[in-house]
């Protein structure tokens, strides 16, 4: 009786670990296919990765924030904690999203028709005392995985002329990256699954 218990524990553990890989999955494909497109411009950092191939490092307009963007900074505060933070963004004149407000935790309002929000993590210890200071948000979004032997050329090709990428964005400000954009021209997208 003891084999048969075993048996159906291990089914069980199996199952639900499948469950839950799956609702990960689902979830992304969710926001990749519903969320909001946004277009960030990149520039490259480094187009390799030693154990899993060729990526670009990508350092976006939104990678850095002025802390004079950021509404609610408390009171006396010298430096950020280990908190979330929610960057609205707006559409440019050139097609690309630029940071217009940011707020430590969630936004005090929805974005508007044609206004974005991003969520992120900012690490504890960036200076937020001088207006002129920047922090550097992670929003999960810093690294987009190439064929093979794609990479380096992808990279020369980013110093010469501008560079993309498309966003999907979820309700609660989750990112996903869509698709790298060369100019106009989708050059690699995300499969759904």
């Amino acid at each position: 009786m003891t084999g048969k218990k075993l048996i159906i524990s291990a089914l069980v553990l199996a199952l639900v670990q499948i469950g839950f890989l799956g609702w990960i999955i689902a979830g992304r494909a969710a926001i990749l296919r519903n969320g909001k497109e946004v277009l960030l411009k990149v520039e490259p950092v480094d187009p390799r990765d030693l154990l899993r191939g060729d990526y670009i490092s990508l350092n976006n307009n939104i990678s850095r924030i002025p802390v004079k963007l950021i509404a609610n900074v408390p009171q006396g505060a010298f430096s950020s904690d280990d908190s979330s933070i929610m960057v609205r963004l707006k559409k440019g004149g050139d097609g690309y999203w630029q940071p217009t407000a940011a707020w430590l935790d969630k936004a005090p309002a929805p974005a508007g028709a044609d206004e974005a929000d991003i969520a992120g993590h900012v690490a504890a210890g960036w200076d937020l005392r001088s207006p002129d200071a920047t922090i550097a948000p992670d929003y999960g979004i810093g690294r987009f995985y190439l064929p093979e032997g794609e990479g380096m050329a992808i990279q020369n090709d980013m110093r010469v002329r501008p560079f993309g990428i498309k966003l999907a964005l979820a309700a609660n400000g989750t990112a996903q990256i869509k698709a790298l954009m060369d100019g106009e021209k989708a050059l690699f997208e995300e499969p759904l699954y």
